[in-house]
């Protein structure tokens, strides 16, 4: 079977995520049925499938620029790091550990098999599946229990793409020494190279490509221009800049700006919550770790985390929790999302994720949270300021609230999720704002408990500028890439034994003839 490519990577950040989903928007495009996969990921920014799945959110928006719904299959090994030095293990889509590094060594070659069966039951359902690697194949130091690089390509006979970020530097010594760090076998796999993030002067570097095929045998297959402003669906937070904006130069509507300040947990997770807000005109959203930071926002959000109290305990070292109060008792707004909410409780019961029994929550919500074992996994509907809302929820912290009133309702008015009172407000669901009505809702009640005076943009839509962004890597392929050499490779499968030569001195200890 010859349908699918792993695309890897040089280092992590260096455009995995964007070259395997602009490759399936290029093949969705022309009517060729294609699904991603990824088999271990890790990454606090997740995802709920249809059927009630964790996986993560690159994978799932892999699976919109494929035109395809996302499901367990596409990323079968999920990994959410924790507080302690733990790791949970997500398993085609459910819970199943929690472990450490050396714990997780030991699972994998049983996570290799489930992770090659999800593979060969997406080959036989699609024409093509992409596959993305997982930080570098050269990890030499972890290469006997890998399962998502090359230890995949050798198992599942997958051609493989390595993509290295030139705007970092080094790009050329980062490919010949992740490729001279291969054993003989997992190098005859490595058919091409593609350079991301280029900007400059496309003749400047054409005599460095050639030297790079001459030396490693492999040819340049693109090299893909830097794009600004995709903030597709990142696997960490590592990348995140102080501000966030995404309005592409439009400017407010009305006479003031809206000032949002979001907290940047250690442990943040689903920080993509906050991207709808980003796009909307006049909506000025930066990231918060002091309290000075919070001092002029109009609205402050708290998102969420992996590790609820333990980003509470960091919360108040930094001193953010009188100044969470002085917002309250002012009528400014303030927002929790998932872990955000918990922490707006008066009590957090914890004997699962933190192991820390009762723990006072910041009490500007009358509510309690008691931990279950079990994650509660959901795509509910509602209604909230008057809009309906669609979200996922993703939490083993379940809230009761004893107070106030429901942030989200059922048509009826029954109460749904979440908890308002004031300008404080709760919910468990991830992904409210991307509802384009219910968020200009919420910016207008912001407006009014702040006396400013702005607009929220009317046609500002969310889907279709994510579907915008989706295009754009599929113009990114289809304009920059040699697709013809692409396709050959996904159709031809791993290049015959013997046709790319040899680069030592391949995988250490490694007995060369």
């Amino acid at each position: 079977m010859s349908n699918a490519l792993l695309v890897a990577g040089t280092t992590s950040d260096a455009g995995k995520s964007v070259v395997t989903a602009g490759i399936c928007r290029w093949l969705a495009r022309q009517g060729i049925a294609v699904a991603p996969f990824k088999a271990q990921n890790m990454s606090l920014n997740s995802f709920v499938t249809a059927d009630g799945a964790e996986i993560g959110r690159a994978q799932a928006m892999q699976a919109q620029a494929a035109r395809v719904e996302p499901e367990a299959a596409m990323n079968p090994v999920l990994l959410k790091p924790g507080a302690d030095g733990r790791s949970q293990v997500v398993l085609l889509g459910r819970a199943v550990a929690e472990v450490g590094a050396l714990d997780y060594r030991e699972r994998k070659p049983v996570l290799l098999e489930r992770a090659l069966e999800c593979l060969a039951d997406l080959r036989r359902r699609y024409d093509v599946v992409v596959c993305e690697g997982a930080g570098s194949p050269a990890e030499i130091n972890l290469r006997d229990r890998d399962i998502a690089n090359m230890g995949l390509a050798t198992a599942a006979a997958l051609p493989v793409v390595v993509v290295g970020d030139i705007d970092r530097g080094g790009v050329f010594a980062a490919m010949y020494g992740t490729l001279a760090l291969l054993s003989r076998e997992d190098q005859r796999h490595v058919a091409g190279w593609f350079v991301n993030k280029f900007r400059g002067d496309a003749r400047l570097l054409a005599p460095g490509l050639e030297m790079l095929r001459e030396l490693t045998g492999r040819p340049v297959l693109g090299t893909l221009p830097m794009l600004s402003g995709l903030w597709l669906d990142a696997e960490d937070s590592l990348d995140l800049t102080t501000v966030v904006d995404r309005t592409e130069g439009r400017g407010p509507l009305g006479a003031d700006v809206l000032r949002v300040a979001v907290v940047r947990f250690p442990r943040l997770s689903n920080f993509t919550d906050v991207d709808a807000l980003a796009q909307e005109p006049g909506v000025l959203v930066r990231w918060a770790t002091r309290p000075e930071e919070l001092a002029d926002a109009d609205l402050v959000i708290l998102p969420g985390t992996r590790a609820t109290v333990a980003d509470l305990a960091w919360l108040r070292e930094r001193g953010l929790e009188p100044a969470l109060r002085a917002r309250a008792a002012a009528g400014l707004p303030v927002l929790g999302v998932c872990g955000g909410y918990q922490m707006l409780t008066r009590a957090i019961h914890d004997e699962v994720e933190s192991r820390a029994g009762a723990v006072d929550g910041l009490a500007l919500l009358p509510a309690h949270v008691r931990f279950g074992a079990e994650k509660v996994l959901a795509r509910p509907v509602g209604r909230a300021f008057g809009q309906p809302v669609a979200g996922y929820e993703i939490h083993h912290g379940v809230v009761t609230v004893e107070g106030g009133t429901a942030f989200v309702t059922d048509e009826d008015g029954r109460s749904l999720d979440g908890c308002r009172v004031g300008p404080v407000w709760g919910t468990t669901w991830h992904g409210v704002l991307e509802n384009d009505d219910f968020r200009r809702a919420l910016l207008r009640e912001v407006a009014g408990a702040t006396g400013r005076a702005f607009v929220p943009a009317p046609d500002t839509s969310f889907a279709e500028a994510r579907e915008a962004r989706l295009d754009r890597l599929g113009d990114l392929i289809d304009e920059h890439a040699d697709t013809d050499a692409l396709w050959k490779l996904i159709e031809g499968g791993v290049p015959a034994a013997g046709s790319l030569p040899f680069l030592p001195p391949g995988a250490p200890l490694e007995n060369h003839e």
